[in-house]
């Protein structure tokens, strides 16, 4: 039941995201809500930027790595990771001595990056090494901290600051906390460091985070778009940023999840093993990734208008309600060319590929916003064009998953699209009186469960 663990702990953090966000919205001011996220937003950029090379080197070198070999790839991890902050320290005293934005904002936003960065980076590895369950147990551990720090620092300040703290002494905390399950950070030593390992991390690392960075880029666009367009004070750009904020982790966090779960054991089959065995491990991952996201696509849709009614102020109602049928449709692509379409080029150390096609992912998200505009300055507009752009791409991008030849079960897909479709149709239903709300719960819970059922995920389910 390890991966089954796995799995409630990403949805877990998935959960504590969407509660932090409806706490916040009622908590704050429609401008420290707005504030809050965009500071979010740009630390994960930051974060992307900053440390993402080593998160993806990391899973690919250590996953098919053992006994010394692992032990000299974390120090130079580590080595990698002191130098990376370094850089971004930086650049951040370059932008506090700039003053472009409120000072205190930029250091909590860097010291934010800073600590994530370095959690996310001990956590990957204490789960390579083959501790999913110890991983899991911290990944939920870190989500219940941030949630309570920036909840209760909100709470009792009302401020943009006292929940950014919040998140920080969140971060901070759960580092604390990854030492003592693994103390590899703590008798890290640059002496044990290799120069041929940090040349190969960057190869790699660099190229394939560069992609993750271009990515990242096109809903910072769409968002900073919107805004501008109707100010940072506004109810429709704190509607437009909660839609944002509420839609974008479902998605990414699942398909981290099931990443996080089936990628190292892909990666030491196509390393050490046979082609075929590849093949199967990445058919599994895939089956996963796209029955998983459907069936989350149609609920999303379905039941985010009675969770708006029942948490979201109702100021912004009218504004979240309109766009999040839109944000959903193009995270669901949008995470899939990111992530899915990504695996087989990774394996293959195929890093420039993925720059060149986020970068042409982005390139056509704004040449398609620029030509709605035109016509139509709504942010569903400009949510449909993303949508669509990142649809073609994903038609383009497949060619190196189809020659890899892990085929998913075409029935199995059918049955997961049928039934998140079944799902989202579900919205033309009322949801009053409450029984017909139970009633769609029930049908959603049976369509998953069949789904799950006929998939057999967990027919596999030990620790790799």
């Amino acid at each position: 039941m390890i991966r089954l663990l796995a799995l409630c702990g990403y949805v877990y953090q998935s959960f504590t995201a969407i509660i932090l966000i409806f706490v916040l919205s009622h908590v704050l001011e429609p401008s420290h809500y707005t504030a809050f996220s965009l500071t979010i937003a740009v630390s994960q950029f930051l974060t992307v930027v900053a440390y993402e090379w080593l998160q993806l080197a990391g899973q690919r070198f250590l996953s098919s790595s053992r006994g010394d070999e692992a032990a000299q790839l974390q120090s130079s991890l580590f080595t990698a990771l002191a130098l990376s902050t370094l850089a971004l320290a930086v650049v951040g005293g370059i932008a506090l001595s700039l003053g472009w934005t409120s000072r205190l904002l930029i250091a909590l936003g860097l010291a934010i990056t800073i600590m994530q960065g370095t959690t996310d980076l001990h956590f990957m590895m204490i789960r390579v090494s083959g501790r999913l369950a110890a991983s899991s147990l911290l990944l939920i551990s870190r989500a219940t901290l941030l949630l309570l720090g920036a909840a209760t620092g909100a709470w009792f300040y009302g401020t943009t600051t006292a929940a950014l703290l919040g998140i920080l002494a969140g971060h901070s905390l759960s580092l604390v906390l990854g030492s003592l399950v693994d103390g590899a950070i703590l008798h890290w030593s640059p002496r044990r460091s290799r120069r041929a390992d940090l040349a190969a991390f960057a190869r790699y690392g660099v190229l394939a985070s560069g992609a993750s960075i271009v990515h990242l880029s096109a809903p910072i666009l769409i968002r900073f778009l919107v805004i501008g367009r109707y100010g940072i004070s506004s109810s429709d750009s704190a509607g437009f940023s909660m839609a944002l904020d509420l839609l974008q982790r479902p998605f990414s966090v699942l398909l981290s999840a099931i990443h996080t779960i089936s990628y190292p054991d892909v990666v030491r089959r196509y390393d050490n093993g046979t082609r075929q065995e590849a093949q199967k491990a990445g058919a599994e991952l895939f089956d996963l990734a796209i029955c998983s996201t459907a069936i989350m696509l149609g609920g999303l849709i379905t039941f985010i208008p009675d969770t708006a009614r029942l948490f979201v102020p109702p100021a912004l109602i009218p504004s979240f309600l309109a766009v999040t049928p839109g944000v959903a449709t193009f995270y669901f692509l949008h995470t899939h060319l990111q992530a899915t379409l990504a695996m087989v080029p990774h394996l293959q150390k195929a890093a420039l590929r993925l720059i060149v096609l986020a970068a042409c992912q982005l390139l056509l998200i704004s040449i398609f916003i620029l030509i709605s505009s035109a016509v139509d300055t709504s942010p569903i507009s400009a949510l449909v064009s993303a949508a669509v752009a990142t649809g073609i791409m994903i038609v383009l991008a497949s060619g190196p998953t189809i020659r890899f030849g892990a085929r998913p079960r075409i029935g199995l897909a059918v049955s997961a699209i049928v039934g998140g479709t079944l799902i989202g149709s579900l919205v033309a239903l009322p949801s009053v009186p409450l029984v017909w709300l139970a009633g769609k719960i029930v049908v959603a819970a049976a369509v998953t469960l069949f789904v799950a059922w006929y998939g057999d995920f967990l027919h596999h389910d030990q620790e790799t």
